[in-house]
């Protein structure tokens, strides 16, 4: 459905250690620094990037907005919160868990990222 999702980072650098340590725990590479100092992680499916916004304003969070990450298993997810903590992130939401959703148990996990961009983990429990 998506062909790249961009995000705004203030300080880009910090936002890829922070990617880079969370999607690692996913099996992606580390991100690519392009000319302009923009950072992009490369997928069959997609793209994610990480720039400074051009406009010269701060980046900021979009209120209401989440991006999502497929987790294969819940202690991936559990991974992926423990490597967002310790490389920049924060606690928001609950605790990593199950939770019921509209397509039945699912587990999430919760961050903000370095420039309070939400995302979570998910992990579609069978």
């Amino acid at each position: 459905m998506f062909s790249h999702i961009m995000i705004g980072a203030n300080d880009v650098q910090e936002s890829k250690v922070f990617y880079d340590a969370i999607l690692a725990t996913m099996g992606y590479e580390p991100g690519v620094i392009d000319e302009k100092g923009r950072c992009f992680y490369f997928t069959k499916s997609g793209v994610l990037a990480l720039t400074k916004p051009i406009n010269g304003e701060p980046a900021c969070h979009g209120n209401g907005s989440t991006i999502g990450f497929s987790a294969k298993t819940s202690d991936i997810a559990d991974a992926w919160y423990a490597a967002g903590i310790a490389n920049g992130g924060t606690a928001c939401e609950d605790l990593p868990g199950v939770r019921e959703g509209a397509i039945g148990k699912i587990y999430l996990a919760y961050l903000r990222d370095p420039s309070n961009n939400k995302i979570c983990a998910l992990h579609r429990i069978d």
